[in-house]
């Protein structure tokens, strides 16, 4: 767990990040956090040495990466400050670190927060030594979040060619939640966003009487209903920098 954080934190974090059964019940983003989790984590485990985690946030998947050095970069922002996670700052153009200085960077539900992802991919190119791993993670299916800074959804065939084209070779390409499972994520998520209020309980409330019926459904049918490979919400890839200068 990141050591900046009590005990009870990390234990919510984990719990919002890598849900249990008990997500079920209670967490309207439970199969799109599930499903990332699960085709994710084996990838982490291919960054080591020196890793960056670009748009690091609350650093949820720290644990998993197994770095000797682990460095967390974001922009800032109140929501980065209040954090309190990210060891270096950055201008959301520079990234303040010399050539070559990572073997391996992680960027997670970030990609599609940046309007301008050449520039974007060429820092992190530029900061990843030869041959350096990229773990990257974007959404597919997904409503608008984080609002005025939502520009772009990729499908597999745009990833790959916005990669390729910026100096990596895609190496692996995982979609989470390939199933029925996707429209009911979609469900909970509305009903999550249309029904928030500013009291927990009635929050809380809400989540028990219809998102838990709703994510319950959803975990039943997707063993039941046939898979759909071209329907998922995100894409998670490993990508590697080419050794061409």
């Amino acid at each position: 767990m990141n050591p900046m954080l009590s005990p009870l934190r990390a234990r919510w974090l984990a719990e919002q990040y890598n849900p249990g059964w008990l997500g079920l019940a209670v967490n309207p983003f439970y199969f799109a956090r599930r499903g990332l989790i699960r085709e994710l984590r084996p990838l982490l485990a291919r960054l080591s040495g020196e890793v960056l985690d670009v748009g690091c946030g609350q650093k949820p998947y720290r644990e998993f990466i197994p770095a000797t050095r682990y460095v967390g970069l974001d922009v800032d922002t109140p929501a980065t400050r209040a954090y309190g996670a990210a060891d270096v700052t950055y201008d959301g153009h520079t990234f303040p670190f010399a050539d070559a200085s990572f073997d391996g960077v992680l960027c997670s539900q970030v990609f599609e927060h940046v309007f301008n992802p050449g520039e974007f991919l060429g820092e992190i190119r530029r900061v990843l030594r030869p041959g350096g791993v990229l773990v990257l993670t974007v959404p597919f299916v997904w409503d608008e979040h984080e609002q005025p800074h939502d520009f772009a959804r990729y499908s597999s065939f745009g990833l790959r060619a916005v990669l390729e084209r910026n100096g990596f070779v895609l190496e692996s390409h995982r979609r989470s939640v390939a199933d029925s499972r996707v429209l009911f994520q979609l469900a909970a998520a509305y009903v999550f966003k249309v029904t928030l209020t500013r009291s927990r309980w009635l929050n809380l409330a809400v989540q028990l009487a219809v998102i838990a019926p709703v994510n319950l459904a959803g975990a039943a049918l997707g063993v039941l209903l046939p898979a759909n490979p071209d329907l998922y919400l995100d894409n998670i890839v490993l990508a590697r920098r080419t050794t061409a200068p």
